[in-house]
């Protein structure tokens, strides 16, 4: 038995994508890096980008001389772990952004499809305007674990509930978790409405903000929280990316090619419970980087999850670290809810997916 060379159409057509994709790559690896050293250095105290570069470069070798000034103290104590979070947390979004696209074979699907946000934001609406009434004492003596706890612990029963209610005779129905997961929302906002109406003026102005969402908060105990829940995740996706591949064709077509269908399906819920979830807990909801990372890599690249997992991460990565830099520079010395400006990206480019998918379907 021989195998046929592929012919030199084929070979060039392959090499051509290859080429895309390293040069992609670079470029999207060397904006990250950029945007990492700009972030370091904006804020109240600028600091040149030479400093910068010279402060991440003691803090490896370890130079005690430079790692005792003011801009080393600035830098990795407040914006390091601010960086890193905003990075894990963009990364985070649209990993799972892709992860859901990828399930319900569908390119406007997003990560609030399946409740975690909507039941992350309950539960910490919960925390915020009862905790003191049903804690009592627990709740002042841990102000600062309750409510990523709360948010964390609501975004993954949202999740259970809906997976249980998708799934009959041990088959989980992806239509069925789409109506579900709009219902069990709408139902969570209600909720946190009603939260909001009974709440006092500074438990309104809390609620109010943590739903816009902002990495204010971010110290490296947040970055030690999130990291061993998102970065297995992160590390464990490519894993997915043949799977959803042949998930692209049908679930009859995956199951002839190999594919253990349900088990596929449960690792993409749990993951994006997880991985949403910590992201949620961590700097409140984020919308719409689910939505718009993966289709503009998908553009670019194709509907490949092989390339398009990997790049999502980085590219989401970029996304949030760019929008918390214009968050704490655009309106300084205040600072806009990052929730705000990812909002003003997505919902345009959201509805701009819309007319377009229209216009393919009427012609």
């Amino acid at each position: 038995m021989t195998l046929a060379l592929p012919s030199p159409a084929v070979a060039a057509l392959f090499a051509s994508q290859r080429r895309r994709i390293a040069v992609a790559g670079g470029v999207i690896a060397v904006g990250l890096a950029l945007l990492a050293v700009l972030s370091l250095g904006s804020g109240a105290v600028r600091i040149p980008p030479e400093r910068v570069v010279a402060v991440l470069s003691a803090w490896i070798s370890g130079d005690r001389e430079v790692l005792a000034s003011r801009e080393a103290l600035i830098i990795l104590s407040i914006r390091v772990p601010r960086l890193i979070l905003g990075a894990l947390i963009g990364a985070a979004l649209a990993v799972s952004g892709a992860l859901m696209q990828g399930l319900f074979r569908n390119p406007l699907a997003d990560p609030g499809l399946v409740g975690v946000s909507s039941g992350a934001a309950l539960a910490a609406g919960f925390t915020i305007v009862l905790g003191d009434r049903i804690l009592g004492t627990v709740s002042a003596q841990l102000p600062f674990i309750l409510l990523p706890v709360g948010a964390f612990v609501g975004g993954l029963a949202s999740t259970l509930i809906l997976y249980a209610i998708a799934t009959r005779h041990g088959r989980t129905s992806v239509a069925v978790m789409l109506l579900a997961g709009v219902a069990l929302g709408a139902f969570a906002g209600a909720l946190t409405g009603v939260l909001a109406f009974v709440s006092d003026d500074r438990q309104l102005r809390d609620l109010t903000f943590w739903s816009l969402g902002s990495l204010s908060g971010a110290s490296w105990t947040k970055v030690w929280t999130v990291v061993p829940l998102v970065l297995p995740v992160l590390l464990a996706v490519p894993l997915l990316a043949r799977g959803l591949n042949a998930l692209l064709l049908g679930e009859a077509e995956a199951f002839h090619l190999g594919i253990p269908v349900q088990a596929l399906k449960r690792a993409v819920i749990l993951m994006v419970a997880v991985a949403v979830g910590a992201s949620v807990a961590s700097a409140g909801v984020i919308g719409f980087v689910g939505i718009v990372v993966p289709h503009l890599l998908r553009l670019v690249f194709g509907p490949d999850h092989r390339t398009l997992l990997p790049f999502a991460a980085l590219l989401g990565a970029g996304l949030l670290t760019g929008a918390d830099l214009a968050a704490r520079t655009l309106v300084a010395p205040a600072e806009l809810p990052i929730g705000i400006l990812t909002a003003a990206i997505g919902a345009p480019f959201f509805l701009w997916l819309l007319l377009r998918r229209d216009r393919s379907l009427d012609s």
